[in-house]
């Protein structure tokens, strides 16, 4: 697989798993995923982080989409703001991987002949 194959590859991961993310917050709680209560608290830090870096994506782009839509941010904004969630996107997707294969690998080097 080429470099151009692996970053589409990693940016599906990433998409995927916002997406299954965010849909299951959103089951879970009835509102949409944002940067608010429910999903990040500075009394469950680390509930907020997971949520952050796993949905964070959708959440910046409803944000982003919200802004603009109430005229808060311009257009130019809204395509960086778009830009920013794709790279994020991309980010994990890669560490995704990361994570699988570093598993994968721990998976595959147990003895299990006993």
């Amino acid at each position: 697989m080429g470099p151009v194959e692996q970053t589409l590859f990693a940016f599906m991961v990433g998409l995927t798993a916002c997406g299954l993310a965010g849909s299951a917050m959103e089951l879970m709680s009835g509102r949409r995923p944002a940067f608010v209560e429910p999903y990040v608290s500075p009394a469950h830090v680390l509930r907020s982080l997971a949520a952050t870096a796993c949905a964070g994506p959708l959440m910046f782009a409803n944000e982003a989409l919200d802004a603009w839509r109430q005229g808060r941010i311009s257009a130019p904004a809204l395509i960086s703001c778009g830009c920013t969630a794709t790279i994020w996107t991309l980010a994990l997707g890669v560490v995704l991987i990361d994570i699988a294969s570093w598993a994968g690998m721990l998976l595959g080097s147990a003895d299990l002949s006993v």
